[in-house]
């Protein structure tokens, strides 16, 4: 992607006469495709296959079309909303030397009216609106997401899978134990080794054995729950053997990880979740770092009202989830630091909602600490870091 990328508006001048701007509805079968084609008069709007080589011929086409209408095509930009297709089409079109955007959906202005009309259509025109004024340099029309390598995205992978699996493990240990309490046995404990051969064993709160068929929903309901433990576990292994074999002195994510769990009461869990989303994206300062993890608030301002509607909550709900856990697990840790102690000094009411409130600021306070601690090597006051 080029140098000059601003999330907000474009950098580079635009000059329409050579410049074919497009956007692209996009869904998994097709794709609805509008363009600003330089001395055509009529707006084409193509519909084609989810297929990103015909997209290279229909952009190749109207670059033809233009140069026989004397128009020499120097640009081509592509935008189009960042969704479940990800960004591979970004990547695929800067590697053939044409600028991609991913639009920020929650970015664009649509209508307030109760019942708006909505079809692929109208909402090729709204994206075309909001990509023309965001590469005019103009603010406030759309905001685009930054493209990730493929080795960002990848390096993503293990810390959103072991999520996932911790996830199954609580539902199947949550399946199991409601199995067996529809016959009184609470007292069981999954986390043996031998749990599968003691279920031979077990007695109902009458005495007698479990029946036939809840045995055997019960074995393999433990298969799964052993299955997903090894994976869990050897993704943690893996995670590990990289972080060792990665240089001690170097620069990079693995440097980034080992820095942020040499704090106490931060694991190296938590830390790599940190680097990957949001650590290593270069954000350029802390309202950036605030705002990606969506821990900003909303002012709602109206002549004299003036309220806050809460939590922005627009941003990346991985981080805003582990900061705010990681800022109740601080105050046990961290005891004599300084963010701690201004939690403190605010929260001395003792109220419940002044201690939520107040530990949504602690999380985002928090977070630009340890992007301070990773871009500039600042140890946040009072923080107690494990040996190196």
């Amino acid at each position: 992607m080029s140098q000059s990328f601003d999330a907000s508006r474009s950098l580079t001048a635009l000059e329409q006469d050579n410049t074919i701007i497009t956007v692209i509805e996009m869904s998994k079968a097709k794709w609805l495709i509008a363009a600003l084609v330089p001395g055509l008069k009529r707006q084409p709007l193509k519909k084609i296959d989810a297929d990103a080589p015909a997209l290279l011929e229909l952009l190749q086409r109207w670059r033809d079309e233009a140069s026989q209408a004397g128009h020499t095509i120097q640009r081509i930009a592509v935008a189009y909303e960042a969704a479940g297709d990800g960004f591979w089409l970004a990547r695929f079109l800067w590697a053939h030397g044409i600028e991609a955007y991913a639009i920020h959906p929650a970015s664009v202005a649509v209508s307030r009216e109760h019942r708006r009309a909505k079809t692929d259509r109208l909402d090729t025109e709204l994206l075309m609106r909001a990509f023309l004024g965001w590469l005019r340099g103009e603010k406030r029309h759309c905001t685009m997401a930054a493209i990730p390598s493929i080795e960002e995205e990848d390096a993503r992978r293990p810390n959103r899978e072991r999520e996932s699996l911790v996830g199954e493990q609580t539902r199947l240990i949550n399946r199991i134990k409601a199995v067996l309490a529809r016959f009184g046995i609470r007292s069981f404990r999954l986390s043996l080794r031998n749990a599968a051969d003691r279920l031979m064993a077990i007695r109902t709160a009458e005495g007698t054995p479990l029946p036939d068929n809840t045995r055997a929903e019960l074995s393999r309901f433990l298969e799964r729950l052993h299955l997903v433990r090894a994976q869990i576990r050897a993704i943690e292994q893996e995670r590990e053997r990289k972080l060792a074999a990665a240089p001690t002195a170097g620069q990079g994510p693995h440097a980034m990880v080992r820095l942020i769990a040499r704090i106490i009461g931060i694991g190296v869990e938590t830390a790599d979740m940190l680097v990957h989303e949001i650590l290593s994206r270069g954000l350029r300062d802390r309202r950036a770092v605030a705002r990606y993890a969506g821990l900003t608030g909303s002012p709602d301002e109206s002549g004299q009202r003036r309220r806050e509607k809460g939590l922005a909550r627009s941003g990346n709900a991985r981080v805003r989830r582990g900061m705010i856990q990681l800022a109740w697990r601080f105050l046990s840790f961290q005891k004599d630091s300084d963010l701690t102690r201004w939690f403190q000094a605010r929260t001395a009411d003792g109220r419940k909602t002044t201690r939520k409130t107040m530990i949504v600021a602690l999380a985002r306070k928090l977070l630009i600490a340890l992007w301070r601690l990773v871009t500039t090597g600042e140890v946040p006051q009072g923080v107690n870091l494990r040996t190196a």
